[in-house]
């Protein structure tokens, strides 16, 4: 089966290999497990009110290993159940919703939670990446192929 989205993105060549080029790179050489991923995911689909986004990584988070109310949680930006990935995730959520400014204390509290540099920076390809297929969506109107993601 064939998901709207990556149909839609059929129609522009440039769309759809740039999107597989960046999911590529962020496969082979990414250093986030799959559920940090798709948490990352939920929550630039959730500050950008991507539905069909949010739809997507919720179910992908529950391949991933996340529970359903683990999903919602992160939607929320109610991240008690793993301090770590919460520090990550509030870094994400002051990103996309400041256009990728990030203050020193967001910062440092994701170092002091155990993050990496290296895992801080990397986090900017995934939001691109979600930012990209949530704008993707928002422009030509993806219709909603999947089970939608649970109310907030």
């Amino acid at each position: 089966m064939v998901l709207n989205i990556h149909g839609g993105m059929a129609h522009s060549p440039v769309v759809l290999q740039a999107y597989a080029a960046v999911q590529q790179v962020i496969a082979e050489q990414g250093t986030f497990d799959p559920a940090t991923r798709e948490a990352i995911a939920l929550v630039v689909g959730t500050v950008d009110r991507c539905e069909y986004c949010q739809a997507a990584h919720t179910a992908g988070g529950k391949r991933a290993g996340l529970t359903e109310e683990q999903t919602v949680a992160i939607r929320k930006g109610e991240v008690n159940f793993e301090p770590k990935l919460g520090a990550l995730l509030t870094l994400v959520r002051a990103s996309v919703s400041d256009v990728g400014y990030v203050s020193d204390e967001v910062w440092q509290s994701a170092l002091e939670a155990g993050w990496r540099d290296t895992e801080l920076t990397e986090v900017s390809a995934h939001i691109a990446l979600n930012l990209f297929t949530n704008h993707f969506n928002h422009l030509v109107e993806t219709d909603l192929d999947i089970p939608a993601a649970p109310g907030l």
